[in-house]
C-alpha cells in the first residue's frame, strides 16, 4: 500500500514576477549569442505562438479536455520544431508509450511523448536536455528502466536519475502557468514510499536552478526563454 508525501508547493517557485526576473537573467545570459538562441525564432513568429497560446489558455473553459490537450501538444510541438530545427530533431506525438529515436539514414532524431498528453512532451523534452550529444546518439538516451512494480532499491534508483529531467520539467510547467507535480511513477509499489525525499529533491533542484540559471542544461534555457517570452507577455 502506498503513503505518499506530501508534495511541496512547487507553484511558490515562479510567481509572475519572479518568472520576469528569471526572463531578464536568461536574456542577459544570451548576450553572448550563441549560434543555438532564441534568436532563430524572428519576432513575428514570436507574437504568432504567443498570440496562439493566449487563445489556448482562453478556451480551455470552452473546448473540451481532449481538445485543450491536442491544441496545446500543437503548439509545443510547432514552437520546438521551429527552435531546435537546426539539431536535426523532431517532436512528435505518440499513441503508446514515450521513447527516444536517434537521428538514423538522414531522419531526423525523433522525441516521442506518451498519448499526446502536454505533461509527457514537457518530461520527454526534459530527459532530451539532461541528455548529452553521446547518449542523444543512444535509443532512449542509454537510460535503464524498469517499469512500474520496482523494488525498492529499483525506485530510488529510478528517482536519483529523475530529479533533474524532473525539475526542468517543473520550470517549463510554471513557466506555461500551469500545475506541476512530481511523478514518482511506483502506482503499484508494494513498499512503504512515505519516507522518500523526491519531491523535495525535485523542488530543491528547480528552485536551484531559478537561483543560478547559468547552469541550466543550455537547450533547456533556450526552450525555457521563449516559454517565459511568450506565456508572460500578458
Amino acid at each position: 500500500m502506498i503513503s505518499p508525501a506530501v508534495d511541496p508547493d512547487f507553484s511558490v517557485l515562479l510567481s509572475v514576477s519572479d518568472a520576469k526576473r528569471l526572463l531578464h537573467r536568461l536574456n542577459t545570459l544570451e548576450t553572448k549569442k550563441p549560434p543555438e538562441s532564441l534568436s532563430t525564432i524572428s519576432k513575428m513568429q514570436l507574437n504568432a505562438l504567443s498570440e496562439q497560446w493566449q487563445k489556448i489558455i482562453h478556451a480551455e473553459n470552452i473546448n473540451t479536455v481532449d481538445e485543450n490537450e491536442k491544441t496545446a501538444t500543437d503548439w509545443l510541438i510547432s514552437l520546438f520544431n521551429t527552435l531546435f530545427a537546426h539539431q536535426h530533431v523532431i517532436l512528435v506525438r505518440g499513441a503508446g508509450e514515450p521513447e527516444y529515436f536517434p537521428a538514423k539514414d538522414n531522419q531526423p532524431a525523433r522525441i516521442k511523448f506518451a498519448h499526446g498528453f502536454f505533461q509527457s512532451a514537457l518530461h520527454e523534452l526534459s530527459h532530451f536536455f539532461i541528455a548529452g550529444e553521446r547518449r542523444r546518439q543512444l535509443s532512449d538516451f542509454g537510460y535503464w528502466y524498469a517499469p512500474d512494480g520496482r523494488t525498492e532499491a529499483q525506485q530510488q534508483a529510478f528517482e536519483r536519475v529523475e530529479i533533474k529531467p524532473q525539475a526542468l520539467e517543473c520550470l517549463f510547467t510554471l513557466a506555461c502557468r500551469l500545475p506541476f507535480q512530481v511523478s514518482q511513477d511506483n502506482l503499484f509499489a508494494t513498499f512503504d514510499t512515505s519516507t522518500s525525499t523526491f519531491a523535495q529533491d525535485v523542488y530543491q533542484q528547480a528552485k536551484a536552478y531559478i537561483a543560478e540559471p547559468h547552469v541550466i542544461p543550455r537547450d533547456a534555457k533556450i526552450l525555457l526563454q521563449a516559454l517565459l517570452t511568450i506565456c508572460t507577455a500578458n
